[in-house]
């Protein structure tokens, strides 16, 4: 019965994270808090959410093939011939590269203090209401910039805006889509440029973070409950980022912005 009531647990922590990676209402914060209510306290540091963190980022991959593919395509197709066609999806690989060096510094030499430090249920009900009011204040926001638009100083303040998000409770694709917005892309560019900075950052976490997950004494018994969440992780993000597709084409933002008070009030409140 014990192990039946953990994998049930596990699988509800994947969807869980499946769900709230994509869109601005935190996955991190969100573990935080349906952890304390399974009372799982044997994941250690911030291994479980990297690896699951791993499932999502597989699901970006698969929805994001085809223009992960152009940019490689382009990118090598303007270093060797110049050609002037493909400068603009070259530039933007820069611009990607540009905004991966703050949260990969930041979270390098941080990373672990500051999810050790803040990851308890009362800063994760904080951090969201500071998630809530970042996204209402870009609800109406309409940007004129498409991806060839993109500038160096567009490609800071998202790199730092995504480097906030290694606290617990902010969320991660809430900050860069939010930052990205306030400098004035268009809703598909700031979606595009979140989700493709996305991936060399999980990237990086993840094979740093392989060795101690692996170590961990935990890692042969909670192998199956592990691999439950990791797929059921990836299934509700691909799905998620689907749905999330369309709200940001309709400008819906505003109901995640309601959705992270709700949450953070009644987590300060009860948790």
């Amino acid at each position: 019965m014990t192990e039946l009531v953990t994998l049930i647990q596990y699988l509800i922590l994947g969807i869980v994270q499946g769900i709230t990676e994509p869109i601005p209402i935190s996955s991190s914060g969100h573990l935080v808090i349906f952890r304390e209510l399974f009372g799982i306290d044997n994941m250690e540091g911030l291994s479980f959410e990297i690896f699951v963190n791993f499932a999502s980022l597989l699901a970006v991959l698969l929805i994001y093939k085809e223009d992960i593919f152009r940019l490689i395509v382009n990118g090598y197709t303007y270093i060797t011939k110049r050609d002037e066609k493909a400068k603009s999806d070259f530039q933007f690989i820069i611009y990607l590269v540009i905004a991966t060096i703050p949260v990969g510094v930041i979270g390098l030499l941080f990373g672990d203090a500051i999810g050790d430090a803040l990851s308890g249920t009362n800063v994760v009900g904080f951090t969201l209401l500071i998630t809530a009011a970042a996204v209402w204040m870009i609800r109406n926001l309409r940007g004129r910039k498409n991806d060839g638009d993109l500038t160096t100083k567009d490609a800071v303040i998202v790199g730092f805006a995504q480097a906030i998000a290694v606290t617990p409770g902010i969320s991660r694709s809430g900050a860069s889509i939010v930052a990205s917005m306030m400098t004035g892309m268009k809703q598909e560019t700031a979606l595009r440029f979140s989700f493709l900075l996305y991936i060399p950052v999980s990237l990086g976490t993840t094979i740093l973070e392989v060795p101690d997950f692996i170590g961990t004494p935990q890692f042969a018994e909670m192998l199956i409950p592990n691999l439950i969440a990791f797929i059921a992780a990836f299934i509700a993000t691909y799905f998620a980022l689907r749905w999330f597709m369309n709200i940001m084409a309709k400008g819906n933002l505003r109901y995640f912005s309601y959705y992270c008070v709700i949450v953070g009030v009644l987590v300060i409140l009860f948790l």
